[in-house]
């Protein structure tokens, strides 16, 4: 039964499969809103009142009179809201923590720019396809030396980081940026993606194609 309190506004995106995918894993019900971004619905006026920025995701929780919009600040909202996929213990919290802004701070913006650029940009920039290369496959090293030593990027336990964190590499993999050489984060990568509320997250409000 669908909760008229929980409603989320998302589309098929990096930032929004993080969302429907901890939905999904918490078991909360929810109000699916899709927002079309190939229609321009992200740019109309009822969606900026919501997020003047204009970006999916944005969660709504009617009961506590609560909007919020950024993955990340959803993903700690519904955690703490489940009482799920985030470790109280202090140095759990906090590598959660940590983790879930290395995904903000570097695993977004980074692979959002070099997508960009080896997938849609209609002018080829060498220049600029050559740093987000760089970067990104930096970001990679750094998580597949991290695996190396346990199996989820808070430890023993899977959590709202590795969530964040595959949303934007299950993109990676759909437009065949190869990571295949990092064998602890691949290895990683199939064992969230084998999750079935995984697979349910990445297929809502529809699935992900590649350019």
């Amino acid at each position: 039964m669908l909760d008229p309190d929980l409603i989320l506004y998302t589309d098929s995106s990096p930032n929004g499969f993080k969302i429907t995918i901890a939905l999904e894993e918490m078991g909360l019900a929810y109000t699916l809103h899709h927002v079309r971004i190939d229609l321009d619905e992200h740019r109309q006026p009822p969606f900026l009142a919501l997020n003047p920025y204009g970006r999916i995701p944005v969660l709504v929780d009617r009961g506590r009179g609560i909007t919020l919009f950024e993955s990340a600040a959803i993903l700690l909202y519904l955690a703490q809201k489940s009482g799920q996929l985030h470790d109280p213990h202090p140095q759990a919290h906090w590598t959660t923590i940590t983790w879930l802004m290395f995904h903000s701070a570097s695993m977004g913006p980074l692979l959002g720019q070099r997508v960009h650029f080896e997938c849609f940009d209609k002018t080829a920039n060498p220049a600029a396809i050559s740093r987000y290369r760089q970067l990104t496959e930096a970001a990679f090293a750094t998580l597949d030396q991290h695996l190396a030593t346990q199996p989820w990027l808070a430890g023993q336990a899977y959590s709202i980081a590795d969530i964040a964190t595959f949303g934007w590499m299950h993109i990676a993999r759909l437009v065949a940026f190869d990571f295949s050489r990092y064998l602890h984060l691949s290895d990683w990568y199939a064992r969230i993606n084998q999750r079935p509320a995984v697979q349910r997250g990445i297929r809502l409000p529809a699935p992900a194609t590649g350019p």
